[in-house]
């Protein structure tokens, strides 16, 4: 019996919004803000050290032999998205707020998500083990990689700063913890792998760092900055982004000759963006700046991208001709 996917709002991401709102309603002040910027700090480096001890470097050296599979899907993450992000620059006002233009422009520097990316090539009969290796890599890469684009991308169009101070806070905060969680996992592997109920700390450190982001906003006066016709222009862009990769990476990936297993992988790795890994990121680097705003788009984009996907897995998994091409 075929895997059904079923269109259905996200619960982490429906926390997130809670937090979020809870945030702009009642936000953290006075020395509860301190106390709760310390155990941002503390959380994220947990949250990092984790990631690191997950990720099997292993799977990425394993999947050289499909090396084409696997550049296609990471040159569509870390190449082809940040190069809309620069495009997005160009942009009228009318089109894209000024206030959230940083954030859609970080949202496309992210690395893909691992889950889901997986579970839904799964679901529509896709390559999965190429799933596995390429979304697993990206994040891997996604740690490096997506603070060096920010400072190439985001530092020289003026769309955010990302000072010294931010980058030795993410060697400390990020780079750090994620290096010694992989030197850990002779010793830890074996535990993550026996306690799947550690995502609900990582969860927990997400919501908890959208709490305290949007805090620190709302003490700003970030929704001053933004209305709700600028919210929903954001959704827009950021469905027209979502429509324009599934179409694009699916066309890429029958015009290089990959089946139909490998292009679902290419379709569903290539056009993700990793809340997960995206949103603590994003604190660490644009630390003092209107972080919730820079959150904004990447929440968006994440439920968006989950319901098409969604859809698209469903359609794909009820199809009678799988070797047959079929259009994004």
């Amino acid at each position: 019996m075929a895997q059904r996917a079923r269109i259905r709002l996200d619960p982490f991401l429906m926390a997130i919004v809670t937090a979020a709102v809870v945030a702009t309603l009642l936000p953290a002040s006075g020395i509860g803000a301190e106390i709760l910027d310390w155990a941002t700090k503390v959380a994220i480096f947990c949250l990092f050290f984790l990631y690191g001890a997950r990720l099997r470097p292993d799977q990425a050296l394993a999947g050289l032999k499909h090396w084409r599979l696997h550049l296609t899907i990471l040159a569509c993450t870390f190449a082809l998205f940040p190069l809309l992000g620069f495009l997005l620059g160009f942009l009228p006002h009318a089109i894209l707020p000024a206030a959230l233009l940083p954030g859609l422009v970080y949202t496309t520097l992210c690395p893909s998500t691992v889950q889901s990316s997986i579970n839904f090539t799964s679901i529509a009969r896709g390559n999965v083990a190429g799933a596995i290796v390429s979304a697993s890599a990206s994040n891997l890469l996604g740690v490096f990689v997506t603070p060096l684009l920010a400072i190439a991308l985001m530092n020289t169009t003026g769309q955010a700063s990302v000072s010294v101070g931010s980058i030795v806070n993410l060697v400390l905060q990020i780079l750090l913890p994620f290096i010694l969680g992989q030197l850990s996992r002779p010793w830890t592997a074996d535990f993550v792998a026996r306690h799947p109920k550690l995502k609900l700390f990582d969860q927990a450190s997400i919501v908890m760092v959208v709490y305290a982001a949007f805090s620190e906003g709302v003490r700003e006066g970030i929704w001053g900055l933004v209305s709700i016709a600028d919210i929903a222009l954001l959704v827009a862009v950021c469905l027209v982004i979502l429509a324009l990769m599934l179409w694009f990476t699916w066309w890429l990936a029958r015009r290089l000759g990959f089946d139909r297993a490998d292009a679902i992988a290419i379709q569903f790795c290539g056009t993700k963006k990793s809340l997960a890994t995206g949103l603590p990121m994003a604190t660490v680097l644009f630390a003092g700046q209107p972080i919730g705003l820079i959150m904004l788009p990447l929440m968006v984009f994440h439920q968006a991208q989950l319901m098409a996907c969604s859809a698209l897995a469903s359609r794909y998994a009820r199809d009678p001709e799988p070797d047959a091409p079929a259009a994004a």
